[in-house]
């Protein structure tokens, strides 16, 4: 392991649970806050506290229930659904995290629950205790909190849906041209987590162009096939819509389309371009497709079903990954409760076409291999990656990934020295790194089958990345408890994969943005358009400094740190022209 500047040696193989994919939707209860006006619009708008000044009530006391006032099971709901229902579910029913239903955690007792809260666990529970993200008040009430029955979260249909819906800019009054001089596509949409924003950042220039109002803790930005136009959702399943020829760009649509989202995407086929757009909700489990131009809901179908391999029934089959296929008209969206992959064909949303694809349970976050044509998509609480085969409609194979929790996020293409054309994913719950087979015409011994595990700084990665043009391959580790680690982020340089264990070298990103207080984590290397140098989100308190650090990809030294009050809790990096064109 060689470091820069120096050596060090970096401890802690605990992985602490997927907080970025953690969600700010909920229990919406019936009374909306003060600040709101009456009208549904209104009372649907997506606020950082609404879900802390709503009341939810409390549900009816049995035997043995736990004392809780309505403002604590209030705050314990708030605090669940913005930390806890991501992984856990909910209706609690779990799938990253485990099921924490009553009939669960009353045989565990109060007191186990609290340790587990307090102190976390190596398969992935976060140590929301000893790590200050909660006070010992706060821990006690979320001990008590899953002793009772899950709060029951409101439905949200195309009343609610239309009700949110805003046409900022009509298509008839945007620019027929770019107006702004900004290089679209070196442009970076970071997201600003606690914020509900995203900066909008010039990557020749480094200077922001535009902060923009969006939903809560956006967990994905993504481009329309012409460029033009900017869409974000947030956890609290607030999509915008953002034109970026306008100068400054602005947001020219938005819509809600549930209570808490994670995905969108839209549509990227020759002579559908633009045309539509499709998000997909953790609550209510359900997807939407929605007009290109201006987001008017068209078409919701819910998830709930079966699932493929017990045929039992599931209430909350959440909607995870999305992207569009490159080889038919049609949205790849995953089902993560009832193991199932959707192929969505949206030539004719009247009579509707989809064909259902069993893959794996717990499907989560993916990426296509090199050509575009295979979708790889982790299956993390089974410890797999599905492979879809998008040209021809099938599952093609079930990789075991060797790891705990494979979190690949878009996962990471490259050529081996050995092995050819390689797809990557790290892991939630362990040090491993992933490499697996993408090429079954030129290596097919190789297709499909794990090639190589590499070993980074330990357990609570998020992310790979690395470019067509890079010569590294970058591993994150932000939710690893240990500081040292979660600050700091493993280059592996490719050609030295011809060793068994190659070493990696660390590089200090936190200590490089010179952030004096706080824990700063860094998380989710994006690349320029040109693959010269690689942009990490320094990750801090949202009252505390947070920064952006660039290296340069060659020497693997600094090269710029981007510092600025307005960078609140920055976390994903999305550059337009590699989200674009799905290079990662």
């Amino acid at each position: 392991m060689i470091s820069i500047p120096t050596t060090r040696t970096l401890g802690g193989a605990l992985a602490a649970a997927l907080v970025l994919g953690l969600g700010a939707g909920g229990a919406l209860a019936q009374n909306a806050p003060k600040e709101h006006a009456s009208t549904p619009g209104a009372a649907y708008e997506p606020s950082l506290n609404t879900l802390a000044q709503i009341g939810v009530e409390l549900p009816g006391r049995k035997p043995g229930d736990p004392v809780m006032t309505p403002a604590e099971y209030n705050r314990a709901n708030t605090i669940y659904f913005e930390r806890c229902a991501g992984c856990h579910g909910v209706l609690r029913k779990g799938a990253t995290g485990k099921p924490l239903t009553p009939d669960i955690t009353r045989e565990l007792g109060y007191e186990h629950l609290k340790d587990f809260i307090t102190y976390g666990s190596p398969a992935g529970m976060p140590n929301w205790g000893t790590s200050g993200e909660l006070t010992d008040e706060e821990v006690d009430m979320m001990a008590r909190y899953p002793l009772l029955d899950p709060a029951a979260p409101p439905e949200w249909g195309m009343p609610e849906m239309r009700a949110s819906w805003k046409v900022i800019v009509p298509p008839e009054k945007r620019p027929t041209k770019k107006m702004n001089d900004i290089d679209i596509d070196n442009l970076f949409s970071v997201t600003l987590r606690d914020a509900g924003q995203v900066a909008l950042i010039d990557g020749g220039t480094y200077e922001i162009k535009a902060v923009i109002d969006t939903g809560y803790a956006v967990h994905i930005s993504r481009l329309s096939a012409s460029g033009r136009y900017l869409f974000t959702i947030g956890r609290d399943a607030k999509v915008t819509m953002i034109d970026l020829w306008m100068d400054p760009p602005a947001t020219v649509a938005e819509v809600k389309i549930g209570t808490e989202a994670r995905s969108v995407e839209t549509s990227k086929m020759k002579s559908w371009e633009d045309k539509y757009a499709i998000a997909g909700a953790y609550w209510p489990p359900q997807w939407v497709i929605m007009d290109g131009e201006t987001l008017e809901p068209l078409k919701i179908k819910s998830t709930r079903g079966m699932i493929y391999d017990e045929q039992t029934y599931h209430p909350e089959p959440r909607v995870a990954s999305i992207v569009a296929s490159h080889f038919r008209p049609e949205f790849v969206a995953n089902v993560k409760e009832t193991g199932k992959t959707l192929m969505i064909d949206y030539t004719d949303l009247k009579n509707l076409r989809i064909t259902e694809i069993e893959t794996e349970r717990f499907l989560h976050d993916g990426g296509f291999n090199s050509t575009g044509r295979y979708f790889l998509v982790a299956a993390n609480a089974r410890g797999k990656v599905a492979v879809i085969d998008t040209k021809e409609d099938k599952l093609v194979a079930l990789v075991e990934t060797g790891g705990q929790t494979p979190h690949p996020g878009r996962g990471a293409n490259f050529v081996h020295p050995v092995y050819g054309p390689v797809w990557a994913t790290s892991h939630l719950g362990d040090e491993s790194v992933t490499l697996i087979g993408t090429d079954p015409e030129g290596h097919p011994d190789n297709a499909w089958k794990v090639v190589q595990t590499l070993y980074g700084l330990g357990g609570g990665s998020l992310f790979v990345k690395t470019h067509p043009k890079s010569h590294h391959l970058y591993v994150d580790a932000p939710l690893n408890p240990d500081p040292e680690v979660s600050g700091s982020v493993a280059a592996f340089r490719i050609e030295d994969m011809t060793q068994e264990e190659p070493e990696y070298t660390v590089l200090p990103i936190a200590e490089w943005a010179g952030i004096a207080e706080g824990q700063p984590r860094v998380v989710q290397g994006e690349f320029n358009r040109e693959g010269t140098e690689i942009w990490f989100s320094v990750w801090n308190a949202s009252d505390k400094e947070s920064a952006i650090v660039v290296v340069d990809d060659k020497t693997l030294t600094l090269k710029k740190v981007i510092k600025d009050p307005r960078l609140i809790t920055p976390t994903g990096k999305f550059n337009v022209y590699n989200t674009r064109h799905d290079v990662y």
